[in-house]
Order: structure tokens, then C-alpha cells, then sequence
């Protein structure tokens, strides 16, 4: 049992600690998925997750704001359980989190399907030549009277080739850079989308290359206002990326719960190697971090639920550490498994696997660095 002492910070509330406590029950009953076919998977996942109530956190109702503490828990409590069903929460708020922040009434019907488990969605944000450097992007949405004209292409995008609705981040032209883009609603299903390839990772999810060929999205289409796009999947990011330091601290927790139960087992030159002072420096730096991260993570949800101030540099920091710290956890949990650990099907080894992405989707490790030490250079 992982340990859950945490629930008794300051950050939280008791709802925090009760919903924590019944999202335990409900992974203990559902998880983890059947993983063979990934595409199935990630459907039924949501099917479920929508079904039992848990995806209504991943929406806002309208004039409300998203729980990010709230998010990080269920986070970490999936990925703790199972890698894809952290994926499949995840990206149903990411997809859709430009439509809680900035939709409008006729936009925020997508979240009644969402939210129920019954619509997939997807960010489309990260291009060829631009991943961490968003206002790089080169796909364009030119207006075209009531419409606007969408080409271009998107890369490693989540739920690529099963969401049923993306969020598109565009190039409008109202100024250069940052301030020239603009965010849209894209259903699958519009004459000109195509799924041009789908992309295969260490850690099996649903990604796919788009590309956009001439789709004619109405001026409706757009979240926000025109040349607000970057403000738009900033916001977002704001919000979400404390919760990817969540699912890299549930990883971290497992793999600490995996070794634990090793070195009690498992003996070496007649002695359990939880005897052993070498291991146990390894299982003191294991839990160091973890508590480290935790107060890192729930630092930043905490300070975006309580006040209205940007969480930039706390969230970045939450992300950094924590994914940079499970990945050491987590390979500490290999040395210490052996030959098991690197075996296939083994639970540390799916975690070393699982980790390693979370260092570089919404916005790379090195990233993360050049946000903070911009934050604290603006203060000096």
C-alpha cells in the first residue's frame, strides 16, 4: 500500500483525501487494462472512467475553475495503478481544457460527451519543426469570409487516430510570433482531416501525425478571441503541467512499493537485502524524492486553487523535479530488481519505460530550466 500520509498536508482538503480514498477502491476493482490492443484500451478506459463519475473533474462548469489538486490526485493515484489510465484522464482535460478556460455555451457541449466518457479528445499543438517553442508552429487557419482555411500538419499527438475532437492551435497572422495564433475546435470527423501516420513509443499510447488539408473550420470554431491562441494553450499548460509531475510521483510511488517488497524478499549472501546499508542509502534517496516532489507538485495545485496568480515558475518546477526524480527512482528500482527488472512484463520495468516520456511532453526538462531561471532573474 502506497503511502498516502500526504493527504494530511495543508495543501488539501478532507473532499481531497475522500475522493482519493474512493478512487483507491475504484483502481483496485478496474485496473490495470488490458494493455494488448492500446487503441481498445484507451477507449474502454475512458468508457469507464467517464461511466463511474471520475472524468467531471476534467471540466470545468461554466464560471468555475478546474481542482488541480484535485487533478494531480487522480493522476497519481492511475499512474500509481496503471500507466494508461493516467493517459486516458489525462488527455480528456488537456483536450479539452481550452474549452473550460475560454469556450463558449455552444464550444462547452463537447464537455456533457467528454466528461461522460462518450467523446475522445486530443490538444493538437506539437509540429515538426516546433514541440516545447509553441509559437513556432506553422499550421495555418486563413480567413475565408464566415469560415477559416485550415492546413498544415501536427506530430505526436495524444489519442491521434481515435479522438473524436482535437483542440487546434493555428497561425491567424494577426501579428508575427505568439501573438498571430489562434486556437480551434476540430471534430474528426472534417472533410480534409487525415490520420497520416500513426507512431509507435517505448511506452505503447495512442499517438498519430495529422495533417490538415484545406479543412474549412466556421469563424465559430475558434476558442477565444482571434490572435489569443497562445494565451489559450499557455492557460492550459498551466493548468495540466503540475498534473504530469502528479503521474510521474504516482510512477515513483510504485516503483518505491515494487522495492520495497523486493528487499524484504529477496536475500543475499544469507541476509534480506533490506539488511544490506548500501540498499538501504538507495531506499532513503528513493523516499527523499518522492517527498521532495510531492510538496513540489501539490505546492504549485495548491497555489492555483487558492489564487489567481500565474504558477509559471511553480509549475514548472513541479514538473521538472518530479519527472526528473522519478526517473531516477524508477532506475534505482531496476538496479535493485536485477535481471527482473529489465525483464518484460515486470512492473519496474514498464515503469522504466512509462517515465521516460513525461520528460519531455509539455515542455521539455531543459525547458523547464529556462522558464525558472527566467522567473528568477525577473525577480532579482
Amino acid at each position: 500500500m502506497a503511502d498516502r500520509s500526504f493527504l494530511t498536508w495543508p495543501f488539501f482538503e478532507p473532499r481531497h483525501a475522500a475522493l482519493s480514498e474512493l478512487l483507491e477502491e475504484w483502481c483496485e476493482a478496474n485496473l490495470p487494462a488490458d494493455h494488448s490492443d492500446v487503441d481498445a484500451a484507451c477507449r474502454d478506459l475512458v468508457a469507464r472512467l467517464g461511466r463511474d463519475g471520475w472524468l467531471t473533474h476534467t471540466g470545468a462548469d461554466e464560471g468555475a475553475a478546474l481542482d488541480v489538486r484535485t487533478l494531480c490526485l487522480i493522476r497519481e493515484t492511475l499512474a500509481r495503478h496503471d500507466g494508461l489510465a493516467d493517459f486516458a484522464f489525462a488527455m480528456q482535460g488537456l483536450g479539452t481544457g481550452a474549452i473550460s478556460l475560454f469556450g463558449d455555451d455552444e464550444q462547452r457541449k463537447w464537455l456533457d460527451k467528454t466528461r461522460a466518457g462518450k467523446a475522445i479528445s486530443g490538444l493538437a499543438l506539437t509540429e515538426p519543426s516546433s514541440g516545447s517553442d509553441v509559437a513556432n508552429l506553422d499550421t495555418s487557419a486563413v480567413r475565408d469570409g464566415d469560415h477559416y482555411i485550415l492546413n498544415g500538419e501536427k506530430t505526436y499527438i495524444s489519442n491521434g487516430g481515435i479522438a473524436d475532437l482535437y483542440t487546434v492551435v493555428a497561425r491567424t497572422g494577426e501579428a508575427p510570433g505568439a501573438k498571430g495564433l489562434s486556437a480551434f475546435l476540430l471534430p474528426a470527423d472534417a472533410p480534409g482531416f487525415e490520420v497520416v501516420e500513426r507512431i509507435d513509443v517505448m511506452a505503447p499510447h495512442p499517438l498519430a501525425r495529422l495533417k490538415f488539408n484545406d479543412i474549412r473550420l466556421p469563424a465559430s470554431a475558434m476558442i477565444g478571441a482571434p490572435g489569443q491562441g497562445f494565451r489559450v494553450a499557455m492557460s492550459v499548460l498551466d493548468v495540466f503541467r503540475s498534473t504530469v509531475g502528479a503521474a510521474a510521483l504516482g510512477f515513483a510511488r510504485r516503483a518505491l512499493d515494487e522495492t520495497l517488497a523486493r528487499v524484504k524478499q529477496r536475500e543475499l549472501f544469507g541476509a534480506p537485502l533490506a539488511e544490506l546499508q548500501m540498499v538501504q542509502g538507495h531506499i532513503a534517496d528513493m523516499a527523499l524524492e518522492i517527498d521532495a516532489a510531492a510538496l513540489l507538485v501539490y505546492r504549485a495545485a495548491w497555489t492555483k486553487d487558492t489564487s489567481d496568480e500565474r504558477i509559471s515558475r511553480q509549475a514548472a518546477m513541479a514538473k521538472l523535479y518530479a519527472t526528473d526524480k522519478a526517473q531516477d527512482v524508477i532506475d534505482r528500482a531496476v538496479q535493485i530488481h536485477g535481471g527482473d527488472g529489465v525483464r518484460k512484463g515486470q512492473v519496474v520495468e514498464s515503469l522504466y519505460r512509462e517515465i521516460r516520456a513525461l520528460r519531455i511532453y509539455e515542455g521539455a526538462s531543459d525547458v523547464q530550466r529556462v522558464v525558472i531561471a527566467r522567473q528568477a532573474l525577473a525577480g532579482a
